[in-house]
C-alpha cells in the first residue's frame, strides 16, 4: 500500500463544508417554531443543535424527532458480498436502525414509531429477492431490539441521482420523554459530573468512506486478515450496538443522566456538544479494537486524526453525578456491554482533552451548533 496518508477530508468528507449549512439550517428553522403554537405545543428551544429535536406536548409529557442515514457502509457490503455471496444486509438494516434510535436516546427519548427511507436509482435494486429480503428483516429485528414499531417508509427510484447499482438507506424515528427528569439536554451538567464511556462494536456508521479509500490500495482488499483472525471486510461489518435498552435501564433504576452523547460524525469532539462550556478531560480509554489500529496503520492517521473521525471503541457517553457511575456500569454489563469511568467535567473553557494521548479539541473544532 502506498504510504501516503489518507485523511476524512480527503476522501469527499470534510465537516468544514457540511457544518455551516447545518448552522444556517438551524437559524431559519428556529423561526418556525410559533407554528406549534397553534397544537398547544412548545418548542425546547434547547433541543436546537443536538441530535434530536423535541417539543413539549403536554404537561410534563415530551416528543423527540430524529431523521438519520446509514452513509456509505452499505457500499462495504456490496463489494464484500462479491467475495463471500453473503449480502450482509441484515447488519445493514441493523446499522440504519442505530443510526437513528441512538441519535435520538440521547434527549432521553424512548423510541416508539421508526419509519426507513429505501432510495434507488432503479428500481430494479429491489428485484435481488435475498438482498431485499435480507435488509426488510434486518430492520424490523433492529426496530423489536429498539423496542419500537416499524410505521412505513418510502422507497423512491431517483434515477440520475442515486447510482442504480446502489441504494440510500436512512430514516426517521419519533420517541416520547416522559417526565422533565428524564430531558436530557444538558442544563444539568455539571462541574465534576463523571464521563461514563460505552462500548462500540466497530466503526459502526462513521468512517466508512475512509475505510473504502483504505481497501481499494490493500492487495487483498477487504480480505485483508487483521490482527484477531477477522478480514478487514467483515470487521468493518460488525452491525452498530442499539443503545436503547441501556437508556431506557438507566432511567428505571430511577439514574438520571446530565447529558448523553452518540459517538459518530466528529468522533470524540462530540464530547462537548453540550450548550454549555466546560472542559472535558478523558482519563482512561476504552479497549482498543483491531479495526482501528489497522485503519490508522494503513491510512498513515494520527491520534488526533483518528480521535476526530471514529468512535474509537466507544459508541456512547452518558454524563452523570459522581455517584450514580457504578449504577450505570452495572446496568451496562446487565446489557452485554462493556463501560468504563473515563473522565470528568471540569470548569473551564470548552474543549476535550484525552490525557492518555496527549490530544486536546478546542471548541472551534466542533461547530454544529447556531
Amino acid at each position: 500500500m502506498s504510504k501516503k496518508n489518507i485523511n476524512y477530508s480527503q476522501t469527499g468528507v470534510n465537516y468544514k463544508s457540511l457544518d455551516p449549512l447545518k448552522i444556517l439550517a438551524q437559524i431559519k428553522a428556529k423561526a418556525t417554531a410559533k407554528n406549534l403554537n397553534r397544537f398547544g405545543m412548545s418548542e425546547i428551544d434547547e433541543s436546537r443543535g443536538e441530535s434530536a429535536y423535541v417539543w413539549k406536548i403536554e404537561d410534563n409529557i415530551y416528543k423527540a424527532f430524529v431523521i438519520e442515514g446509514l452513509g456509505t457502509k452499505n457500499l462495504i457490503a456490496d463489494e464484500v458480498r462479491k467475495i463471500t455471496g453473503k449480502t450482509y444486509y441484515d447488519s445493514i438494516g441493523k446499522d440504519t436502525v442505530a443510526a437513528i434510535v441512538n441519535d435520538l436516546i440521547v434527549v432521553g427519548a424512548d423510541p416508539q414509531v421508526i419509519n426507513a427511507y429505501f432510495a434507488v436509482g432503479d428500481a430494479d435494486w429491489f428485484l435481488d429477492e435475498e438482498r431485499s429480503k435480507d435488509l426488510v428483516e434486518g430492520f424490523a429485528k433492529a426496530c423489536d431490539e429498539a423496542g419500537a414499531v416499524w410505521g412505513g417508509g418510502e422507497t423512491p427510484a431517483l434515477k440520475g441521482i442515486i447510482n442504480p447499482e446502489t441504494i440510500d438507506l436512512g430514516g426517521s424515528a419519533i420517541g416520547v420523554i416522559k417526565g422533565e427528569e428524564r430531558l436530557v439536554l444538558g442544563d444539568k451538567l455539571q462541574a465534576g459530573d463523571v464521563i461514563i464511556l460505552i462500548e462500540s462494536s466497530g466503526i459502526h456508521t462513521n468512517g466508512a468512506t475512509l475505510a473504502r479509500a483504505i481497501a481499494d490500495k490493500l492487495q487483498d482488499g477487504y480480505l485483508t486478515k487483521l490482527s484477531d483472525g477477522k478480514t478487514f471486510g467483515e470487521s468493518l461489518l460488525t452491525p452498530e450496538h442499539i443503545y436503547a435498552n441501556l437508556v431506557r435501564d438507566v432511567f428505571e433504576a430511577d439514574v438520571f443522566p446530565h447529558y448523553m452523547v452518540h459517538i459518530t460524525g466528529h468522533g470524540w469532539r462530540k464530547l462537548m456538544r453540550a450548550k454549555k462550556n466546560f472542559t472535558y478531560v478523558i482519563n482512561q480509554l476504552p479497549d482498543q479494537l483491531p479495526i482501528f489500529k489497522f485503519i490508522q496503520e494503513k491510512s498513515g492517521n494520527n491520534d488526533k486524526e483518528m480521535y476526530e473521525t471514529f468512535n474509537m471503541g466507544a459508541g456512547f457517553a452518558l454524563f452523570t453525578n459522581a455517584k450514580d457511575a457504578e449504577k450505570i456500569i452495572e446496568i451496562a454489563r446487565e446489557n452485554n456491554l462493556k463501560a468504563w469511568n473515563a473522565g470528568i467535567v471540569e470548569t473551564g473553557e470548552k474543549q476535550v482533552i484525552i490525557n492518555p494521548k496527549n490530544i486536546t479539541f478546542n471548541e472551534e473544532s466542533l461547530q454544529v451548533r447556531a
